[in-house]
């Protein structure tokens, strides 16, 4: 495990894997990096993978009040190990986080981000809301275990499954991580995409999908990231729009990697 030091002070845990372009991997909700380690395995072949624990998450640090723009920063700090310009690619939140970093003029080469959540629909908007006031008063009082499950029945959770999840032997893992919540809130705003931010990637920025449900999220509504993907793309300049077939929202880091490499290496 190898450490960058953002501009805070913070220092970020990364592994670095393969030979090539610089890629860095940027997790999602109630990740440490994990997810993301296969598709580092699988992109090394041609890449030289940078996958990261974001701030607060696995062995990285953490320094308080959190800011989106102390995020930034780490990639930031990323991507002067790697000599820059480095591809970024975000799943879920931190594809949101992403996009900000390339709307804030980090030096970037090619984007890519699977499923951004953001909320198309007022009433889920509304949700949105909602849920970011009760998070808030659940991790000020320290019920971690309610804040995983505010997360869950946002993101579709039942009742059943948050049930099973409590008793499940990953919970207390996931208990470590529900303060970083708040963080992947925090990188979606108020929910809705950040028209005019996007507006100012110039980067080439690949907009991706699955093409099948997934059981975790399977109270959103339907298409719920396909028309978050489409206005996405809509905005972004040099956007391309892709939805792969047989993936849901945590895709097979095999069928991810081969999409990645034909786009990155274009």
């Amino acid at each position: 495990m190898n450490h960058v030091t953002s501009k805070d002070g913070t220092l970020i845990a990364y592994e670095r894997v393969g030979r090539g372009p610089a890629v860095i991997l940027v997790g999602g909700g109630l990740d440490d990096g994990s997810e993301n380690a296969p598709l580092a395995t699988e992109l090394a072949s041609r890449f030289t993978v940078f996958n990261y624990a974001r701030r607060g998450r696995g062995a990285s640090a953490d320094t308080l009040p959190y800011a989106v723009q102390r995020e930034i920063e780490d990639i930031a700090a990323l991507i002067a190990e790697a000599a820059g310009p480095a591809h970024l690619f975000g799943v879920s939140s931190g594809g949101a986080l992403v996009l900000e970093a390339a709307a804030a003029g980090l030096t970037i080469d090619k984007i890519a981000v699977y499923e951004v959540p953001y909320m198309m629909e007022e009433a889920v908007q509304e949700r949105f809301g909602q849920y970011v006031d009760q998070l808030g008063v659940a991790l000020r009082e320290g019920r971690r275990g309610d804040a995983i499950a505010l997360f869950m029945r946002l993101a579709g959770s039942s009742d059943d499954d948050i049930a099973a999840a409590r008793n499940s032997p990953l919970w207390s893992g996931l208990a470590v991580l529900a303060p970083t919540l708040a963080y992947d809130a925090a990188c979606l705003g108020d929910g809705r995409p950040p028209a005019a931010r996007l507006a100012r990637i110039t980067q080439p920025t690949l907009v991706a999908t699955g093409a099948v449900p997934d059981p975790h999220t399977g109270g959103l509504q339907p298409g719920f990231f396909d028309e978050a993907a489409d206005a996405i793309a809509a905005t972004i300049p040099k956007a391309e729009r892709l939805i792969i077939d047989g993936q849901a929202h945590v895709a097979d880091p095999v069928a991810l990697s081969s999409v990645l490499e034909r786009f990155l290496s274009r």
